[in-house]
Formats: structure tokens, sequence, C-alpha cells
């Protein structure tokens, strides 16, 4: 287990701009972002096109329609679980 954070930005659309503002002042090198639900259409953000350890789930990229940014991983939920059970800390942000 890593001493890294987890953040998982489950925010609506209209709060996820803020939401990433927070993550800002909170965000480590070593720390991962998993953007969920309407969250990944803020997937072209300046700082989410800055982090290299930034993941979304499988079934809410579906909503890009392929269109997903170089730095962004797509992951199924077993990789979710192992990604939530390599960190220290998993910190959900709404």
């Amino acid at each position: 287990m890593s001493d890294a954070n987890l953040y998982l930005i489950q925010a609506s659309f209209d709060s996820t701009a803020t939401i990433l503002a927070e993550l800002n002042a909170l965000y480590a090198p070593q720390d991962s972002v998993v953007l969920m639900g309407d969250a990944v259409l803020h997937q072209q953000h300046p700082l989410c096109a800055q982090l290299d350890k930034i993941y979304v789930l499988e079934n809410d990229a579906e909503i890009l329609n392929g269109h997903l940014a170089e730095n962004v991983q797509p992951i199924n939920y077993a990789a979710f679980a192992t990604l939530c059970l390599t960190h220290q800390r998993c910190i959900s942000l709404k």
C-alpha cells in the first residue's frame, strides 16, 4: 500500500470545476485521481491535463464517445478496486 491519496471526483457537471480547484490545493505528485460520472466531461480541464495518474471508469468513458484525453487511462471495475486497495486513503470529492 502506498502513502499516496486516491481522489474520487464524483461531482455534478456544474460543480466539477470548483472541485478541481479544491483538488489543485490538495494534490501531490504521488496521488491518483479518478473522474467519475459527469466529472469525466472535465477531462480537458487544465489541471487534469497535467496529471500523470488520472483514470476514468470504462462505463463512464462511454459518454465521451471515444474522445479520451491522452493522459487519461480508462479502467474497469476490477482495476478500480485494485487502485483503491493500493492507496492509503480514498477521498471522495463531491
